[in-house]
């Protein structure tokens, strides 16, 4: 019998850990809504979509990789001169 070795997978939004839109909205304090909004057109988050049926409506599942979090997070924390 064979035995199992670990696996080292290379670094990379690809293989880093993935959060969903309730993760995030939990991890900073926002509304799912709001998370939605921010992340639905980020290059870079992975979109799974489900069309329409009869008994069903389309909808779209985010998931977002660390890197994408980390990178909006220091974009919205900026406030480039502004009183927030």
């Amino acid at each position: 019998m064979q035995e199992l070795t670990a696996v080292s997978l290379p670094p990379g939004p690809p293989f880093e850990q993935h959060f969903s839109v309730q993760q995030t909205a939990k991890l900073w304090g926002f509304g799912v809504d709001i998370v939605r909004r921010i992340f639905e057109h980020e290059e870079g988050v992975v979109r799974i979509s489900h069309p329409e049926t009869l008994h069903k409506r389309r909808y779209t599942t985010l998931r977002i990789p660390e890197s994408i979090l980390r990178r909006v997070h220091r974009k919205l924390s900026l406030t480039r001169g502004k009183p927030i």
